[in-house]
């Protein structure tokens, strides 16, 4: 792990997870490489259809390193002006999805709608209602569909430790 200040200070590029301006979800970028297995074929079968339904996703973001995240949160923390105000948002390292791989961010809002519609039949499911970039896998919703949504991610409790 680095230390705060120097996690501040140095630049967490491509390597670390950043996604400058959305990538392909066939993109073998970091973001995108590293995301769970199962996660990634779910992500791009669905992205194959909505193709043929005329609309494209791109990855706004995926796996993130460690630092990545820490540096997101600290940034959070200084746009909401509080570590609660901030976990609505960005969540720490130790519990974001992210930093597992197993969460993606969808865009542009046309494939957000598309994923909202279409999602829970490739099992990739909105998380959070504060979020509607937000999709994880959740297997089961291929047959009972999507579980209900939490309103944000300080209401989930995985992020709790």
């Amino acid at each position: 792990m680095t230390s705060s200040h120097s996690t501040s200070r140095r630049v967490l590029g491509k390597e670390h997870g950043a996604v400058p301006h959305g990538l392909s979800v066939f993109d073998g970028a970091p973001a995108v490489a590293n995301l769970d297995p199962e996660l990634l074929v779910a992500l791009r079968r669905a992205a194959t259809d909505a193709a043929a339904d005329g609309v494209e996703f791109v990855v706004n973001g995926g796996w993130r390193s460690w630092a990545y995240q820490e540096r997101l949160r600290r940034e959070a923390v200084a746009k909401y002006g509080s570590e609660r105000e901030a976990a609505r948002w960005v969540t720490t390292p130790e519990t974001s999805a992210h930093v597992r791989g197993q969460a993606v961010d969808v865009g542009p809002a046309e494939a957000r709608a598309w994923l909202s519609e279409h999602g829970a039949r490739y099992g990739l499911c909105r998380i959070y209602r504060n979020e509607p970039w937000h999709y994880e896998l959740r297997p089961e919703a291929v047959e009972h569909g999507c579980p209900p949504m939490y309103d944000d991610p300080s209401q989930d409790p995985r992020m709790r430790r």
